[in-house]
């Protein structure tokens, strides 16, 4: 019997603040263009917050930093009042102040950029004084911020923030800017940014950043766009409402007792013909799904009982029985009246569908020719494991690069392309935080593969010339970058000066040589500075990813792959192939020694191998996460195999499907596996049940509950 073993890939968002950075908000790979900025060389980011703070020559909303070269830039826009680009090397820090577009209080600190007032009359310039000379202006009032046209509260107002009027015939009048939610919650309280901290039956909730007495994979850092601050109620996963891990170890979590806001929740652009994106704002009449069944009225629970009603949802159109999208699923859905079918995605057309762009067959062996402009595979996965934004949907990231923008780019799904002639295909990333990335995809051999050459066998903690994760630990010896130049020495000045990322400063990371290394975490990879005085620095694309084993002589598989004999003899461990067919001359065939099941029921085994492994270019060892480490919610994995295609392409060729980790909190729900994952069981998958570990022949068992009972496919 042949064992493949499978690799599982988890990735994580390594998000540090200090005290300075809490009032800003970090997006990397994101770029604005200002017409009103300061550039200072040689800091650090703390200190180019500082700068942004004391800002005397405007009033600064955002610095860009860019460490590699250590340049702090200041900057009197943000992402409101300038469009964000693409651009590596860099990372925008935004002040939060002046991205909300609510007001707390009486809105005296109101930053945000509203210029219309409740009649909808267009404010005036604060420093104009027509068609009304103003009692307030930028001179006499230098704290009001009274910048451009915006609504302001500069003389405290009990009402609220107001504006002089662009009307001759009105001096003045109030704005209508929503109330944030701070006392009271809006729809689903998904931005409820209050403080109260205990559940319904008044027991006190658990810290977001603490792991007791409860473990979860909410993590503050993991999720900054959630606000998951101290111990107060917050809905991070789209629940009917706010909700927190409580402090008694007998009950995880439950909801909070947080009141309605009294106030109209703020409008949604409705989409009534056809959606786009997800179909979040879809408020058309479609009431018919794939298979022509019809759809069940949201307010009752026959044939199918469901969470999804009018009540708990209060801002997602759940009128009638039409199609809506209330839980972020890949487009609109609705139960059905069918009682042998509990759910199925609906007939609503989606807004600008282009024709169909031929796709080819992704996974491990996925590759690109030059610079992947004409890359047209399903790898929908980046250098650091974060999941690719569609590219026809602005959130998290609003850009340009649609697929009616560009049309010949074959911009379908979520897969990475290369619409810009980038030097490889990227994608926009799910991750607030992360604008973009490189894709994790190889470029294909040019030459016929020849015959690997064989590393001897070595200690099992000798590192390896592969990279795990973005190679931050990487030790190898490669020195030539993916446009083939070569590395400048890190101790070297010439031809490119810098201060930072030598032997000195960052004496733990490696900088030995000229070695290609990833000193400050650079999400795309290993890099260095360049011999090429016209190229200041490169990466280094060309270093293999960590493979398979756990050690040379132990492979990680699961125990339902040897359940059918306990026998060691039984198997055969193969290593180093990508064809089903085992055709490869980088192929090892090793026989079993042990079989090691573990004790506690869970699907795992360890198989212990007659003869040590050899490391080569193609058989490498995988990392291993250290003990007691809490997998996030939404952090991606990976598993591969062969599997059944169904004529779909690639058969015989390894495979990878990627899917989420979701925390068992939202796997025990009755409508999904109802309470059966263990608090020492992961629960991953696909909410929208997309291919996982089910489709692919792999080491990780995945369940799949039928159809007609949960909502939605598991993996555990």
């Amino acid at each position: 019997m042949l064992i493949s073993t499978g690799l599982l890939f988890l990735s994580f968002l390594c998000f540090v603040r200090s005290n300075i950075l809490t009032e800003y908000v970090k997006t990397q790979g994101a770029w604005i263009y200002s017409a009103r900025e300061s550039k200072y060389p040689a800091v650090n980011v703390e200190k180019c917050a500082q700068k942004c703070n004391s800002e005397s020559q405007f009033l600064c909303r955002a610095f860009l930093f860019t460490q590699k070269n250590q340049e702090c830039i200041t900057t009197a826009d943000n992402s409101h009042t300038q469009s964000v680009v693409r651009k590596p090397n860099v990372i925008l820090y935004e002040k939060q102040a002046f991205l909300l577009e609510c007001k707390f209080g009486n809105g005296e600190t109101y930053r945000g950029t509203a210029t219309k007032t409740i009649s909808n009359r267009t404010c005036q310039r604060w420093d104009r004084n027509t068609p009304h000379i103003p009692n307030y202006t930028p001179e006499n009032s230098p704290h009001a911020d009274l910048e451009e046209n915006y609504c302001r509260n500069p003389d405290n107002d009990f009402t609220g923030p107001w504006c002089y009027t662009q009307d001759v015939n009105k001096r003045w009048e109030y704005c209508l800017i929503p109330n944030c939610e701070e006392e009271c919650m809006f729809c689903s309280g998904e931005k409820y940014r209050g403080k109260i901290s205990q559940t319904e039956d008044g027991t006190a909730c658990q810290r977001w950043d603490s792991q007791t007495p409860h473990l979860h994979g909410y993590s503050p850092s993991i999720f900054p766009d959630k606000y998951l601050e101290e111990n107060y109620c917050r809905n991070p996963d789209g629940e009917p409402r706010p909700w927190c891990f409580t402090t008694d170890i007998q009950k995880r979590w439950a909801f909070c007792n947080i009141p309605r806001c009294d106030e109209e929740p703020p409008p949604v652009e409705e989409e009534t013909n056809c959606y786009t994106g997800k179909g979040q704002k879809y408020r058309g009449t479609e009431r018919t799904t794939v298979s022509g069944r019809i759809c069940q009225r949201w307010d009752t629970q026959t044939p199918h009982v469901h969470s999804r009603t009018p009540e708990n949802y209060p801002c997602k159109g759940l009128e009638h029985n039409y199609c809506r999208n209330p839980d972020n699923e890949k487009e609109p859905w609705c139960y059905t009246t069918d009682p042998d079918t509990r759910w199925e995605y609906c007939q609503a057309r989606k807004c600008g569908l282009q024709p169909a762009v031929p796709t080819y067959e992704g996974g491990p062996t996925d590759c690109f020719t030059e610079n992947g402009y004409d890359y047209r595979g399903t790898t929908s996965v980046t250098v650091s494991g974060r999941r690719c934004q569609e590219w026809d949907y602005p959130e998290p990231h609003n850009h340009s690069k649609t697929p009616h923008n560009y049309p010949e780019a074959g911009l379908v799904g979520n897969y990475c392309r290369n619409p810009d002639n980038d030097r490889a295909p990227w994608c926009f990333t799910t991750d607030p935080t992360v604008r973009w990335e490189y894709c994790r995809i190889s470029k294909c051999q040019t030459a016929p593969p020849q015959s690997p050459t064989i590393i001897p066998s070595r200690a099992p903690n000798t590192q390896t010339d592969c990279q795990s994760g973005i190679g931050e630990t990487y030790r190898g010896t490669i020195s030539t970058t993916a446009s083939g130049r070569t590395c400048q020495n890190w101790s070297a000045m010439t031809p490119h000066k810098h201060h930072n990322f030598t032997p000195e400063t960052h004496p733990n990371a490696g900088l030995d040589g000229n070695y290609c290394r990833n000193p400050d975490g650079d999400l795309n990879g290993p890099w260095c500075f360049t011999t090429d005085p016209k190229k200041q620095f490169d990466y280094c694309d060309d270093i293999p990813i960590c493979g398979t084993l756990i050690d040379i002589n132990w492979v990680l598989t699961a125990k339902h792959c040897i359940e059918k004999n306990p026998m060691p003899s039984y198997y055969k461990v193969y290593i180093g192939i990508h064809r089903e067919s085992a055709s490869e001359l980088s192929r090892q065939i090793i026989n079993i020694d042990k079989i090691v099941i573990e004790p506690n029921r869970n699907d795992i085994a360890l198989l212990k191998l007659q003869r040590s492994a050899v490391l080569s270019d193609k058989v490498s060892l995988i990392c291993l996460p250290t003990k007691g480490y809490i997998v996030s919610s939404g952090a991606e994995c990976y598993v591969t195999g062969w599997g059944d295609t169904q004529g779909t392409g690639g058969s015989g060729f390894l495979k990878e499907a990627g899917f989420p980790v979701i925390d068992n909190k939202v796997c025990n729900r009755p409508e999904y596996l109802n309470g059966r994952v263990k608090s020492s069981e992961l629960c991953a998958g696909n909410i929208e049940g997309a291919v996982d570990s089910c489709q692919l022949n792999t080491d990780i068992k995945t369940e799949k509950p039928d159809i007609s009972s949960p909502r939605s496919s598991q993996g555990w």
